[in-house]
């Protein structure tokens, strides 16, 4: 197979840069050099030893000398300032990139900075685990889990071709999607029950007559679950919730009417309607199975450890 890209500058080394360059590493001829910068010196020492990245810089700036694809990996409050640090650096011809979970705000700080002659691209691959940082990545991370890409005005079909195919060769379903479709489906897939999630277990912590040592011994698997997307990384979900405020608030109010029915039915003793909503909520999950983005499999996705 042939190769996609000569050198792809990763900005950005947590979980989905070093699942990227896994990916890209178990290909073997997708791309063929990968730069990487992270901002903290320990997090590029990190990638240095683990031998992330062909070369990891000292600098944004040095990493996306000559490259023809750069991927911003940084949370998305961050795109807007990365973007303007680069932009006279970068290769005329070059595709730009991101990783981000809302995409028109990341649409409206970044175009601003984008130079003549380079292409903006920007991606979301919906994978992703509870951990962060650059040891926490691995190659199949995308593997059968779907990328969208949705792409400003004006890039050339063969650019959006290309990168669609990279995804593609990582693993990944690629979709297309405009910016505020996109936002408003995470919202509802992502964003809210992420939000769901740290609310629950944040009344588990106010809740003092359930003690400390009884939510973690008795922690049945709905709470065991929420404990897991709530132990995701607080700076993108900060940025995430100020960054798609719109689409969020309008789930929310959903979400809150909802909870309110089913609060009324609880109260009246109305088993049918409970019923009837648990029916049907319930076909939701078997779709999600049907369409391979999950198994019917106890403890999906998880590490075995201990005695075998």
């Amino acid at each position: 197979m042939e190769q996609v890209y000569d050198r792809v500058a990763l900005i950005g080394l947590g979980l989905i840069a070093s699942s990227m360059f896994w990916a890209m590493k178990r290909d073997g001829q997708l791309v063929g050099e990968v730069a990487g910068f992270a901002r903290t010196e320990a997090t590029r020492e990190t990638a240095r030893r683990i031998g992330l990245c062909d070369v990891v810089c000292d600098s944004a700036i040095e990493a996306v000398k000559d490259a023809d694809l750069v991927v911003l990996c940084v949370p998305v409050g961050a795109m807007g300032p990365v973007m303007e640090e680069i932009a006279p650096h970068l290769k005329p011809g070059c595709t730009i990139t991101d990783v981000g979970s809302v995409k028109g705000d990341v649409i409206r700080t970044v175009t601003p900075h984008l130079p003549e002659g380079v292409f903006f691209v920007p991606g979301h691959p919906l994978a992703g685990t509870e951990h962060s940082g650059p040891e926490s990545g691995f190659a199949e991370l995308f593997d059968n889990r779907w990328t969208l890409l949705v792409p400003v005005e004006g890039v050339p079909d063969a650019e959006i071709a290309r990168l669609r195919a990279f995804w593609e060769r990582l693993g990944a379903n690629v979709d297309l999607m405009d910016a505020d479709h996109h936002d408003l489906v995470l919202a509802v897939t992502s964003h809210t029950p992420h939000l769901i999630a740290y609310t629950m277990v944040g009344v588990a912590d106010d809740l003092r007559r359930v003690t400390d040592s009884e939510v973690i011994k008795y922690s049945a698997a709905g709470f065991r679950d929420f404990t897991r997307i709530a132990a995701s990384d607080p700076t993108m979900w900060r940025d995430v919730f100020l960054t798609n405020k719109d689409a969020t608030l309008e789930i929310l109010g959903r979400f809150t009417e909802e909870l309110f029915a089913l609060q009324r039915a609880i109260r009246t003793g109305d088993g049918d309607h409970l019923h009837a909503y648990f029916t049907r909520t319930r076909a939701i999950r078997r779709g999600i199975i049907q369409a391979g983005q999950d198994t019917a499999a106890p403890d999906f996705g998880r590490v075995k450890t201990g005695p075998k």
